[in-house]
Formats: structure tokens, C-alpha cells, sequence
């Protein structure tokens, strides 16, 4: 079984435990997922079955996009709901004041990634540190956040909806956004809309994979998570030299091509894998073939 399935992951479960599920679902011991989400996050999770995961690495799109919601006048050690807390501010800034603060995080920012993440200090997970009560030196990343937009408002919590590229923290930039304010915030609900070229709307729930009759037809084709990639057919000699590891000659390819990486098909239209091409070379190389269990 080869595909990937797009997990709604449920709300308190690791991404980890949550992958862990399709598997036993697939009767399939290679998964992967794509994109870590906290526990207390929901929504999209491409989790890589079978000879999928070999293509993990190679997914063209990692912009990522959420529904969030946060609370004024609060911090924690965590920057979300399930954290000590911190401090509590009785000075709540009005909402025109809130919209202003929102329009100043769009674009390139930089941002400081929280204690509590599964990034490796010293060859340990921070949250792991974090956990112990320690806390460490870490450097600010430059993340992209394309579009940040009002959804509504509910006393002291907003909810956003934000697109951004991949590295963003949500719990960070809200924290940033009440630093900004003046008076804290916390995130309270986070959930993932968007992630690798998959949309919400391709979910499917734990629920609704352990009903169905056949979850081979819930997978969705390898090729399809790399549709980004420009498109190239080979001859039947070249999709057998191609899919044994074999460069491919670009005078005898017939196309012109200009990009780096090319989804490689067979007369047939079968996925063979994916073809890489550097500028001033006679010839296609095999990125990774796509094997077929």
C-alpha cells in the first residue's frame, strides 16, 4: 500500500502517535508524517505510506497555513493554554488597537522559537530542557508570514487565520503580537488548514479511515504531492533504463528544460519517480525512482 493518507489529526495526541494510527490502520510498517503539530493542534498531517516515504524529502511546497486563537492579557511558560502561567494583565487594548498590531507581522519577520519545540540544542529536544526548568540561548529564525487576517473576536480572544512559510510558530508570533500590545497573549486553539500542498478539505478523521471499507482508496497517488514539479513522458527504452537508476540523455528527451527536478512518466502515464536536471548537463539523472509495491 503506497500513497499518502491526509490525517485531520484529533485535538491532545501526538503527530507521532497520531501517524502511528495510520499504520496500524494500513497493516503498514513504513509511515511517515510530514510536519510535526503540537498536541494541542488539529487539522492537516500527510502522513506517507509505504514507498511514499522515500518522497518526503522532496515535496515541493512546505507553506503551511492555520486558524488560531488567542487571549489578551495572559503569558505562559509554554505561549499556549497548557502552560504555567506567567503573568496577567488587566490592561486589554481595544480592538482597533489589535488590528493595527496584526498588520505589523506580515511579511519577512524574525522570531524566536519557543522552549517548548521539538527543536535540537546540543543534541537534545528543547522541550525536553524545558521540561527540566532549563532555559537556553537560541537564535531568532526569518520566517515569511504571507497573509495574517481578522476571522473574529470574542471579548479577549481572537481568532486569525494565517498562511506562512515553514519554520513559522504560531505560539511565538502571538506571543510576539502581545508583547507588541502590551498586555500578553496566549494562543488557546490552533488548527493546521494547510500543509505540503494539502488542504483541510482532503481530511479525513481517525473515525471516518477506521469506517471505511477499503482505506487503500482514501490514499492519494505519490505523484499527486509532487504535482509542483513540471511534468516530462518517456519512451518505453528510456522508462526502463529510468525506473534501473539510468540517466537519460536530454537530446533523445526532446524537451527544453530549465527547471531542476521533473515528475517522470512512462507512454503509459505510470509515475516512474522524480528526474533531476542541472543547468549545461548532456543528461536527465534519477533523483528517485518510484517503486510500485
Amino acid at each position: 500500500m503506497t500513497g499518502f493518507i491526509i490525517l485531520d489529526k484529533p485535538k491532545g495526541i501526538t503527530s507521532f502517535i497520531a501517524s502511528g494510527k495510520v499504520r496500524k490502520l494500513c497493516d503498514e510498517k513504513k509511515v511517515g508524517h510530514t510536519g510535526t503539530l503540537d498536541p494541542m493542534a488539529t487539522g492537516v498531517l500527510p502522513v506517507a505510506v509505504g514507498q511514499a516515504t522515500r518522497f518526503i524529502d522532496l515535496l515541493p511546497s512546505h507553506d503551511k497555513r492555520y486558524t488560531a486563537s488567542f487571549r489578551l492579557g495572559e503569558t505562559t511558560d509554554t505561549l499556549d493554554i497548557t502552560g504555567k502561567t506567567l503573568t496577567v494583565s488587566g490592561e486589554i487594548p481595544n480592538e482597533e488597537a489589535v488590528l493595527k498590531a496584526l498588520n505589523g507581522f506580515k511579511g519577512v519577520i524574525s522570531q524566536l522559537p519557543p522552549m517548548y519545540s521539538a527543536i535540537r540544542k546540543n543534541g537534545k529536544r528543547l522541550y525536553e530542557l524545558a521540561r527540566q526548568g532549563i532555559e537556553v540561548e537560541r537564535e531568532k529564525r526569518t520566517v515569511t508570514v504571507y497573509s495574517l487576517d481578522f476571522v473574529s473576536r470574542n471579548g479577549n480572544e481572537y481568532t486569525i487565520d494565517v498562511k506562512c512559510s515553514k519554520g513559522t510558530y504560531i505560539r511565538s508570533l502571538i506571543s510576539d503580537i502581545g508583547d507588541e500590545l502590551g498586555c500578553g497573549a496566549v494562543m488557546t486553539s490552533l488548527r493546521r488548514t494547510l500543509s505540503n500542498g494539502f488542504d483541510i478539505s482532503q481530511a479525513h478523521g481517525e473515525n471516518e479511515l477506521k469506517k471505511a471499507s477499503d482505506i487503500s482508496g482514501l490514499l492519494l497517488p505519490v505523484d499527486n504531492a509532487l504535482r509542483d514539479y513540471p511534468e516530462i513522458t518517456v519512451s518505453e527504452a528510456q522508462a526502463k533504463r529510468f525506473k534501473n537508476g539510468g540517466e537519460l540523455d536530454i537530446e533523445r528527451l526532446r524537451y527544453s528544460l530549465d527547471e531542476s527536478l521533473y515528475r517522470v512518466y512512462s507512454s503509459e502515464k505510470s509515475f516512474l519517480g522524480l528526474g533531476e536536471y542541472t543547468d549545461g548537463s548532456p543528461s536527465l539523472k534519477v533523483k528517485r525512482v518510484f517503486i510500485n509495491d
